[in-house]
């Protein structure tokens, strides 16, 4: 043990009692994210024997255009369930998100510049709205709220577009689906980006701590001043933002949109999350494990696609990683560690 010297606010000093293991190698080495690295390599070699066209530099560097868009929300909603929370509206407000930009640009000859912000706007919005809701309503869980406004906002959607779909953007704008900066995909180096972000706002700053804290123990933490309400509104509105974000994406990738657009992508994000080792039951969980999945379902997608595999197929295999993986972390196999850094 030793002691750990703090001045508090009001420049009283206060002593902790810091409890530090030492370092241990087999811990270490055991840790969930090396067991994901594993399965990485595992699913590069299955893809590289079912397909000669896989493993090669221009495979790997184009597929992640396939896949990175719905992977900008799973950095928020790795957030919002380590908060014991959980928003499946996420693919309604990628639509919503969508649709609207898609409208404004086409049928009211607002600028794409401006359209792109009113996108995010609107991803921001809806996000606001399920955090305003949760607290608010706290007798409801999240999951009836974000039910609730999944229908809601994807209904918006149908209402503006019916089952049509816009197109016709920019030239320019199919550059944030397609383009590349000294060779390597812009939205793959934007997934980069944002992952170092978000990894250091949750390992490294009050506000990270404060969202481990509510979700090992709300009660707690409410009575030791920490503003829970406003944080569920605050992450919930990011996750929104990072909706918007994969709008865009997702609409330069296609090149137009409609009101169906991003069907299921909740499902796929909450997978790559909870493969990554954050525990639905809140409070634990590395940023790290949930980007190393959304390598893996992302690459086994593609890697299954090049050789036409059905997306049946497809969710039955994540199905069963989710299965094992929730097996493996609730048997404590391999003395499973995937608590805050």
């Amino acid at each position: 043990m030793e002691q750990k010297t703090i001045i508090n606010n009001d420049g009283y000093i206060q002593r902790d009692i810091l409890n530090k293991k030492p370092f241990s190698i087999k811990s270490f080495f055991l840790q969930w994210e090396w067991l994901l690295l594993l399965i990485f390599l595992l699913v590069l070699v299955i893809n590289t024997i079912i397909s000669p066209f896989f493993l090669t530099g221009a495979s790997l560097r184009d597929g992640t255009m396939i896949f990175l868009d719905k992977a900008f929300m799973v950095f928020p909603m790795a957030l919002v369930i380590i908060l014991r929370d959980i928003d499946i509206s996420v693919g309604s407000t990628v639509a919503l998100s969508s649709v609207i930009m898609g409208t404004l640009f086409n049928k009211f000859g607002i600028p794409m510049e401006i359209a792109m912000i009113m996108c995010l706007l609107v991803g921001a919005f809806c996000g606001f709205i399920n955090g305003l809701l949760i607290v608010k309503f706290k007798e409801l869980s999240a999951v009836i709220v974000t039910l609730s406004t999944m229908i809601l906002y994807r209904g918006i959607a149908y209402i503006l577009l019916e089952d049509q779909a816009v197109g016709n953007f920019p030239e320019w704008f199919g550059f944030l689906g397609w383009g590349y900066v000294f060779g390597i995909p812009f939205i793959l180096i934007l997934f980069i980006v944002l992952a170092v972000g978000f990894g250091l706002m949750l390992h490294k700053t009050t506000f990270g701590r404060q969202i481990y804290a509510i979700g090992n123990n709300p009660v707690a933490s409410r009575y030791s001043g920490v503003k829970i309400d406003k944080i569920k509104i605050i992450v919930f509105t990011l996750t929104g933002l990072m909706a918007g974000i994969t709008a865009l994406f997702l609409s330069s990738r296609m090149g137009s949109t409609r009101p169906n657009v991003a069907s299921g992508y909740e499902l796929e994000v909450i997978a790559m999350v909870a493969l990554g080792g954050i525990s639905t039951a809140g409070g634990k969980g590395k940023m790290l494990g949930p980007v190393i999945a959304v390598f893996i379902i992302g690459y086994l997608q593609y890697g299954l696609g090049l050789i036409n595999i059905s997306s049946q197929t497809l969710m039955i295999i994540i199905g069963l990683l989710l299965i094992f993986s929730v097996s493996v972390t609730k048997l404590n196999i391999g003395k499973y560690k995937s608590d805050k850094m």
